[in-house]
């Protein structure tokens, strides 16, 4: 069994992380989806959320397991008998950094193959960040995200009212 492994925060999950997904059941046999815990992030969704929020976006695909995994990405792979890390690319300014990752990931374990997928073109402007922010000032992003994620970003907003954070700042026009 040719088994895959395509780590992310999915702070939340994107349509553009869905399609990456698929594209990987196309080439692999199991793809597992993992939630990597990122200590240089500070994200909105707790572990179990995102979890939560990818089993049920991916529950009809039968080749994709939701798991998460704190440590070297390199580690999980070994772990669950991966031969490869699936990375997506939107644009040329991912590249540096996902091709850096690559080959210290290589250094790890030789072994273990990186494989660059590009999402459909209509994607490769979408990421997590833009979703969040866009979400924070109550714009729509059914077109974006899978409605599980909408309902829990909709939760997640009405927690900033409720701890009175202003989600848009007021502008004074009297200078």
């Amino acid at each position: 069994m040719r088994r895959v492994i395509y780590p992310g925060t999915f702070d939340p999950v994107t349509n553009g992380h869905i399609d990456v997904i698929k594209r990987a059941m196309n080439l692999f046999d199991e793809v597992i989806v993992t939630v990597a815990k990122n200590p240089t992030k500070s994200p909105l969704f707790t572990i179990s959320e995102r979890v939560e929020m990818l089993k049920e976006c991916l529950k009809q695909y039968d080749k994709v397991i939701v798991d998460s995994f704190g440590g070297l990405i390199v580690d999980h792979a070994k772990e669950v008998g991966a031969v490869g890390i699936i990375r997506g690319l939107r644009a040329i300014s991912d590249f540096e950094f996902e091709f850096q990752m690559a080959l210290m990931n290589r250094k790890l374990d030789d072994n273990l193959h990186t494989i660059f997928l590009m999402p459909h073109e209509k994607y490769t402007y979408l990421n997590s960040t833009i979703v969040r922010n866009l979400a924070q000032f109550d714009s729509d992003i059914s077109a974006f995200v899978p409605p599980i994620v909408v309902e829990k970003l909709k939760e997640k907003n009405l927690l900033y009212k409720a701890n009175g954070i202003k989600k848009k700042q007021e502008v004074r026009e009297d200078f």
